[in-house]
């Protein structure tokens, strides 16, 4: 009995002392050639928001897996804080520090005068002044717009179909808009279609009105739309949810609403979205190779599964959904959707 209580003390003691190293080793030496540091820094949202957060996350993973990379994360809990989490990574000399959204965008710019060692992606940060060691990961919001706008003119019953979107004077969601107007009038000139954006309050709402994008949906429903795309923050998501109600399609934006507005499930077509994790993905692997661009890199802009309503959706629209995807990809089908609205 002694011996055991002997033996099972010894052990307690061991384990104890090894504590400290575990603990010491767990923060990698960044500052080391041979060790490859990649931090994400959050937006307002959690890292498994089933957004930009937790798509870029899954990129930095995937790095971790195929490039050997040491990964982390810090969640934002208020925007003013933006600056000191960035600056966690950099003053730790991290190679790479991911900044998630456009909400970013400043405190990145401000990063990466402070830190010049240290090169930034931004995703979803358009870059007007180029910086060597910043790059914004973009995308074609038009391309994701024009194919489901093209999928909402092939499905519709009635030949009414309508988008319900944040203000168009952001130009990815002017671009979502036109774009999915294009693509509805490349498959189907003369459908009827209606496109409508927030303008009618102050910035700061447009993006933050679920009632009104909810009512707006529900009114052009009763005037016979039955296919709705809303697009822009909880503004469009309120329109999904007015389709929801009314036991009509929606088509989400960004990523695969399907996960982010479960309330819609039932009714969601597609989702127009951005390949963040494909996209931030590319970035980092340049970054290792040290070929790591500055300015504005070009992400890849598609469709989501069509889930719970795959049944629902022919083989020939099927098909030419893929032929309208591979057509944008290699360029011999365009848009014509200008960057912004109101540029030439």
């Amino acid at each position: 009995m002694l011996k055991k209580r002997r033996l099972a003390i010894a052990v307690l003691l061991a384990l104890a002392s090894a504590l400290p190293a575990c603990t010491r080793n767990k923060k990698a030496d960044c500052a080391s050639p041979e060790v490859f540091c990649v931090g994400l820094v959050t937006d307002m949202g959690k890292i498994d928001d089933k957004s930009f957060n937790q798509s870029a996350w899954e990129a930095i993973q995937r790095a971790q897996k195929e490039l050997g990379a040491t990964t982390q994360y810090i969640e934002t809990t208020d925007p003013k804080d933006y600056p000191k989490n960035i600056a966690t990574f950099a003053e730790e000399q991290y190679d790479v520090v991911v900044t998630s959204g456009f909400g970013l965008t400043e405190a990145t710019h401000a990063a990466a005068d402070r830190f010049k060692g240290v090169k930034f992606i931004g995703i979803d940060q358009f870059q007007a002044d180029t910086k060597p060691n910043v790059v914004g990961l973009v995308f074609p919001e038009d391309h994701g717009g024009f194919l489901v706008g093209a999928l909402a003119a092939m499905m519709t019953k009635t030949g009414k179909i309508g988008a319900v979107l944040a203000t168009d004077a952001v130009p990815p969601v002017y671009r979502f808009g036109e774009g999915f107007r294009a693509g509805a009038r490349h498959v189907k000139p003369d459908i009827e279609l209606s496109v409508v954006y927030h303008n009618d309050v102050g910035f700061d709402k447009t993006f933050t009105d679920p009632e009104w994008g909810k009512t707006t949906a529900v009114s052009m429903i009763d005037k016979g739309v039955d296919i709705v795309f809303g697009g822009g923050g909880k503004t469009g998501n309120g329109a999904l949810l007015g389709a929801a109600t009314k036991g009509v399609y929606a088509i989400g934006v960004d990523t695969d609403q399907y996960y982010t507005v479960p309330e819609a499930q039932k009714v969601l077509l597609s989702s127009a979205v951005k390949l963040i994790t494909e996209g931030a993905f590319d970035l980092i692997k340049m970054a290792k190779e040290g070929k790591l661009p500055s300015g504005n890199f070009q992400g890849k802009s598609g469709y989501a599964p069509y889930h719970d309503l795959d049944g629902k959706v022919p083989a020939e629209v099927k098909a030419k959904m893929e032929e309208l995807r591979k057509g944008l990809l290699d360029g011999t089908l365009k848009t014509t959707v200008p960057p912004a609205k109101d540029a030439k």
